[in-house]
């Protein structure tokens, strides 16, 4: 992708406002959407998420009340519910450190030490820190998710305006150790939407650039 190409690529996504709920996204496009989920980039490598794809119809219509009734979680293609992991326990650290030694492979003491300091960074912070710190790695995760989409002409609406204790338990994650965060539908932007051909408003550069 050249420079101007990805310039126009942001300039060209916006919230949608409207999906056209005859769209769905295809199932190869959807397939790298998911990898680009995957490969998202979080503090020590931990991955403290798990993200939910919402397609079934009649789950879309139980969390609509507990997202403002906003018709995008009914029309999007794929609804994707990012949720945190906390508090991280060592379980999860030797699971990591597991998952490392066996895509790297040498020798598993050699990976002792970053253990260590992983467990003391997790050992400092209470459980409420934790989920704090799982939920900023999440929005990292919503980033990677909005501009991948974009690269591949897909239409994205990030959503704060839900009730994450309602989409708990609709989603059964009472008691799992994962918290809705955020949440993001997918899909292709309707015609009728007017938000679709409105300019962005972004200040200048030199307000929010500063070069040291």
């Amino acid at each position: 992708m050249k420079p101007n190409e990805l310039l126009d690529t942001l300039r060209w996504r916006y919230a949608t406002k409207a999906f056209d709920p005859n769209k769905k996204i295809p199932a190869d496009v959807w397939s790298s959407i998911e990898e680009s989920l995957v490969l998202t980039p979080s503090s020590f490598g931990l991955q403290p998420w798990k993200f939910l794809i919402v397609t079934n119809p009649e789950i879309k219509a139980k969390l609509l009340p507990h997202s403002w009734n906003q018709q995008q979680i009914i029309d999007c293609s794929h609804l994707v519910v990012l949720t945190a992991q906390a508090p991280v326990t060592g379980n999860e650290l030797d699971d990591f450190i597991d998952r490392t030694h066996e895509i790297r492979g040498g020798e598993k003491a050699d990976l002792q030490f970053y253990r260590d300091m992983m467990g003391g960074f997790v050992a400092k912070m209470s459980d409420e820190q934790l989920l704090t710190w799982a939920k900023n790695q999440v929005y990292i995760a919503l980033g990677q998710l909005m501009t991948s989409a974009a690269a591949l002409g897909v239409d994205a609406c990030p959503m704060e305006g839900i009730s994450p204790t309602d989409y708990d338990k609709i989603l059964d994650l009472e008691g799992s150790g994962y918290f809705t965060t955020v949440v993001c539908p997918l899909g292709y932007r309707s015609d009728d939407d007017k938000y679709a051909s409105l300019p962005k408003v972004r200040y200048e550069k030199e307000q929010v650039i500063q070069h040291i």
